[in-house]
């Protein structure tokens, strides 16, 4: 299947169709990992654990980037 990027603002998009969506089970609101191997762009959906996992990561290195910082706010 052969796509054309789409202008979205000051972005471009690439346009799924919803068989392709249904397929693979992408909703509106379907959380997604977009990434590059170098040659591709490669989009997965994301899982409920791996989400939380990511999310629990990124606290983590806010908390060990930003500590000395946050304890000031928090008092």
């Amino acid at each position: 299947m052969r796509k054309n990027l789409v202008a979205i603002g000051n972005s471009l998009g690439i346009i799924i169709e919803k068989p392709i969506l249904d397929l693979l089970k992408i909703e509106r609101d379907t959380p997604l990992e977009v990434r590059t191997d170098g040659e591709r762009l490669i989009i997965e959906r994301l899982g409920e654990e791996e989400r939380e996992a990511r999310l629990d990561a990124a606290i983590d290195r806010v908390m060990k980037n930003h500590h000395e910082t946050l304890h000031k706010l928090a008092q």
